[in-house]
């Protein structure tokens, strides 16, 4: 027969205390006997002391005398007193007559009267041959003239009698005790029963579907805590349902939303989810959901790899061209394998843009190699005419200049190199300061005033008063505007006119440089900012630029937190917008 919680509890409470109240009870009878004991000896020592103090007081002389003493002490005491004289002969004793003293053994070798006559005090435990009982003795030395030793013995049977009264009172004690764990093992079994029964009753209920009896057992303890876990188990077990709803609308929202295509198959290969990207990125209708992947995937590569995922393997990346869109795509398929369910998992991920990086950045070698390559294949020929030919000085001069004009070019485009390099890494610090924008310009122009001048181009400067001074890093905005102020005085026909001006918009500052110039082919403005691109190769390389002019521009002002963005005029010309904060932190920032 199987016992019920309420039984079960009942015996383990009652089996607990039981076994307390059991230790308990023998660890205090052993402590009292113990307890008993020894205040029966130390008794015993005091009262040895005690007659020995009395017969110093009483010196009385011969056999008879002592041994009248000796029971005078005893029925003081009531124990039996033994006096023992210097030999070991016992002169004296309260238990025996005078005349049965002569055929007394000699004391002299006891334990007791030796440790008494060496150590003081002498305390022994054993059987006495005289009386036929078991004896505790306590000897101490005495001051008289024919005693030496008094000894005191009490049988241990009294002792033994103390002691049991004790161990009867003790297991009274113990019988009460457990009776009284009985009791209080019933009661709290009881209560624990029926708190556990209400509880498991509710829980019966909450399994049946009926969440309108929530239990109410709240008290501060481990089933209170049940309870409590329970109730609110239930209080959120609709809301629950609800969330797992809401969580599968989100993620359907969230797949959605997502540039990467997702495709799930099932076990069998039917389409169980595709987003919205899967669908543009493989050309899919709606009505591919719960139809085989067979029936609307056309790329065989994708076929052969989701086929490989469904059998378990782990097939490697595809990259392909997508027809419909133009667009480089990595389709990357995963098998599914769970406890529940397997399938398979196909994610494409667009990588155009990082293709054209890719793109970017080996043009980007291809012309550092050719910028580099052909001053130096100028230096190097006119060196060896110098070398080869005799030259007047007017021809030496000449090849000289060209060769200082070709070491500049490759001088300046290192030197943009380096800055490029030293703006990408974000090493160069931001030290701002307070500047004057209209003196800032006014230095751009003055830098740049032999060519203009050359050129005569006009400059027109119209600067806000709200934006007259501003906080910022002046001699990196300062190069920027430079860069961009130089190139639109390269491009821009002689005797035209470059404006520069500069407003406030919210908290920034908007500079805008535009030139009367032949414009930016719309197919070139996103590439304008590109390294070494250049919309007319040899009209820029015949102005000595490096190509390198606006790739530093854009790092320079992304340096500064703004952003900067080329367009073309309506009446013709290009123009240049930068936008920075009016004031930037005053700690200079890395």
């Amino acid at each position: 027969m199987r016992l019920g919680y309420r039984a079960r509890t009942f015996f383990a409470l009652f089996t607990v205390a039981a076994l307390a109240v059991l230790v308990a009870g023998g660890l205090l009878s052993f402590w009292l006997g113990r307890q008993m004991d020894q205040r029966i000896e130390r008794s015993l020592v005091s009262e040895a002391r005690l007659a020995a103090e009395l017969l110093s007081h009483h010196q009385a002389t011969g056999d008879k005398a002592i041994d009248e003493e000796a029971d005078r002490i005893g029925r003081q005491i009531e124990a039996r007193v033994t006096l023992i004289a210097a030999d070991g002969r016992v002169v004296g004793d309260s238990a025996l007559r005078p005349d049965a003293l002569a055929s007394l053994e000699n004391h002299a070798g006891r334990p007791e009267v030796i440790a008494a006559r060496e150590h003081g005090l002498g305390i022994s435990r054993r059987y006495s041959h005289t009386l036929g009982i078991t004896m505790l003795y306590v000897a101490v030395p005495a001051r008289h003239p024919l005693v030496a030793t008094v000894r005191l013995a009490l049988p241990l049977t009294d002792v033994a009698r103390q002691l049991q009264a004790v161990r009867r009172a003790t297991l009274l004690a113990l019988a009460v005790a457990l009776v009284c764990a009985l009791a209080l093992a019933w009661l709290l079994s009881n209560l624990l029963g029926r708190r556990v029964n209400a509880i498991a009753a509710s829980a019966r209920a909450y399994a049946a579907g009926d969440l309108s009896h929530p239990a109410r057992d709240y008290e501060n303890d481990e089933l209170g805590t049940v309870a409590r876990v329970l109730d609110d188990t239930v209080r959120q077990l609709a809301g629950r349902m609800a969330d797992l709803d809401e969580d599968r609308a989100r993620l359907e929202a969230i797949l959605a939303g997502m540039l990467e295509g997702v495709l799930v198959l099932d076990a069998q290969g039917c389409v169980q989810m595709a987003n919205r990207a899967a669908r543009t990125m493989l050309n899919l209708d709606e009505s591919t959901t719960g139809h085989s992947y067979l029936e609307s995937v056309r790329h065989p590569g994708i076929v052969a790899a989701l086929g490989q995922a469904l059998a378990g393997g782990t097939p490697e990346p595809i990259e392909f061209q997508s027809v419909r869109s133009s667009r480089t795509l990595i389709a990357r398929a995963t098998p599914v394998i769970a406890a529940s369910t397997t399938g398979a998992v196909l994610v494409l991920h667009d990588v155009t843009d990082l293709r054209k990086s890719d793109r970017v950045r080996r043009d980007f070698v291809a012309n550092v190699s050719h910028e580099l390559r052909t001053p130096l294949t100028a230096i190097r020929g006119y060196l060896e005419a110098l070398h080869d030919e005799p030259l007047d000085t007017a021809e030496r001069a000449r090849f000289l200049a060209v060769i200082a004009r070709q070491a500049e070019r490759m001088e300046r485009l290192v030197r943009d190199l380096l800055q490029l390099a030293s703006l990408d890494a974000r090493e160069e610090p931001i030290e701002n300061e307070t500047c004057s924008l209209a003196e800032l310009v006014a230095a751009v122009t003055k830098d740049l005033s032999p060519s203009i001048e050359q050129k005569q181009q006009r400059v027109r400067v119209e600067i806000s008063p709200d934006v007259a001074t501003i906080v910022t890093d002046v001699a990196k905005l300062q190069d920027a505007l430079r860069n961009i102020v130089e190139n639109a005085s390269n491009y821009a026909p002689a005797g035209s006119r470059i404006e520069i001006s500069a407003r406030r918009e919210d908290d920034r500052v908007v500079l805008r440089v535009e030139d009367e110039g032949p414009g930016i082919p719309d197919a070139d403005l996103e590439r304008i900012f590109e390294r070494f691109y250049r919309v007319d190769k040899a009209r820029s390389r015949e102005s000595g630029g490096t190509g390198l002019g606006l790739s530093i521009v854009k790092h320079l002002v992304q340096r500064l937190s703004g952003e900067v963005h080329a367009a073309n005029r309506p009446q013709g010309g290009a123009v240049f917008t930068v936008k920075v904060p009016y004031q930037m932190g005053q700690a200079a920032t890395k």
